[in-house]
């Protein structure tokens, strides 16, 4: 089937915020680009989890935008929906864009620590241990609310929640393996993806 460009005005919000969020992790991933990384969990479940999130979140979307190929899901979405979906959007890019920031070159796409690897409790980090992965799941929920196609639409938020899922105790572990108790701690105080109410007297 032949390539289009997307003139529906909700895909093209959706693939706005898509290349503004392919530019937040690639500035930061050169940023980090040739630092020593002493510990590595890298294995093959990792790496199917990686392809899994590139199916969802970027492959589908992007066959969605540009061909006709997904039309077979397509389907109606109430009208509040994309205001809704714009709107997520925002405050996802937003996070996405901070908790890079604030982790600085700490950041790794996979199960990695870096050399001279600092625990960051600082910004977005300060009551969510994982900011970087609620701003993607709310990105997902956002290409889910924009996208009026089930399959394209709801595949980033499916996919990546698997690897949300699975991921995060090992690297939690890692963690605790790496900081001791500085980050059971830290684990105590902080939410993993939704900020803890803090207790009145709490630090």
């Amino acid at each position: 089937m032949p390539s289009f460009v997307p003139t529906r005005p909700w895909d093209i919000v959706f693939l706005v915020g898509f290349v503004a969020y392919i530019v937040i992790r690639a500035i930061y991933q050169e940023r980090a680009k040739g630092i020593e990384r002493p510990v590595s969990r890298f294995d093959r479940k990792e790496l199917a989890l990686l392809v899994l999130v590139f199916l969802g979140c970027i492959l589908l979307p992007v066959i969605y935008l540009f061909t006709n190929w997904l039309a077979f899901a397509d389907y109606p979405l109430p009208p509040y929906f994309p205001w809704a979906g714009a709107a997520v959007l925002i405050a996802a890019l937003w996070l996405f864009w901070r908790s890079h920031a604030d982790l600085g070159q700490n950041w790794s796409a996979t199960l990695e620590l870096r050399k001279d690897h600092q625990l960051v409790r600082h910004g977005v980090y300060r009551s969510i241990r994982h900011p970087m992965y609620a701003a993607i799941l709310l990105f997902g929920l956002a290409q889910g609310l924009l996208l009026q196609n089930w399959l394209a639409g709801w595949s980033g938020f499916v996919t990546f929640a698997v690897m949300y899922f699975v991921r995060v105790p090992n690297e939690e572990q890692m963690m605790c393996e790496f900081f001791g108790d500085e980050y059971r701690d830290y684990m105590r105080q902080s939410g993993r993806v939704i900020p803890r109410r803090r207790i009145k007297g709490e630090a």
